[in-house]
């Protein structure tokens, strides 16, 4: 059904941790994916750091490197380039028209992440499938209404990619107990091993 995804991260570990599993999945089957982060770190982290982290992270994940680009919109203060953010979203909508598209939930609370959902779906409303990924340490509901199932390959290659974060390992949600669990939970809602949930904020069928 969908050939060209893309995945759109507030910051360089987002789309793997919302939806990695099914970047590989996607990639296993032949799909093309293109990944945009929209900051680089700055002023927080230095972005020699986290570049070539998610650099190494997309390219274990299967990315090609020509799909992947960093932004440099600085940590927490999207909301006052929103208008540039919204312009850059629109141009990949014309240039590169993608038929699924990730972003973060509409109930992730933090405020980069609220920015980009909000003029994700501006940008791609008429075009594409909007499915949103859960980062659940920021939100404070989810509603699991998509499921896409993964194979242990799959997890794999996500605990492999976000392994490639060495800056952000000291994070809970990074250990492989915490990513397991969570697959484990959300193939049992489906009666698989794993998967990945999501919340359909569009669903285009042309």
């Amino acid at each position: 059904m969908f050939k060209r995804v893309l995945v759109l991260s507030p910051h360089t570990d987002d789309g793997e941790l919302g939806c990695g599993g099914a970047i590989a999945k996607f990639i296993r089957e032949g799909k093309e994916v293109f990944h945009i982060a929209f900051s680089d770190g700055r002023p927080v982290i230095d972005p020699a750091i986290l570049l070539p982290e998610f650099n190494q992270s997309n390219k274990i994940l299967g990315v090609f490197s020509g799909n992947t680009v960093v932004e440099k919109f600085e940590i927490r203060n999207f909301e006052k380039d929103r208008q540039e953010i919204l312009d850059k979203m629109i141009n990949i909508q014309k240039n590169w028209n993608p038929d699924l598209v990730f972003l973060p939930s509409t109930k992730d609370l933090h405020q980069d992440h609220t920015t980009i959902s909000r003029e994700g779906l501006r940008a791609f409303k008429l075009s594409s499938t909007i499915l949103g990924y859960e980062d659940p340490w920021n939100n404070l509901m989810f509603e699991t209404s998509c499921f896409i199932g993964l194979l242990e390959e799959d997890l794999q290659k996500k605990l492999q990619a976000l392994g490639c974060y060495k800056s952000q390992v000291d994070r809970y949600y990074f250990s492989e107990e915490f990513l397991r669990s969570l697959v484990i939970v959300r193939g049992t809602q489906i009666g698989i091993p794993y998967a990945e949930a999501f919340e359909v904020l569009r669903w285009v069928i042309k």
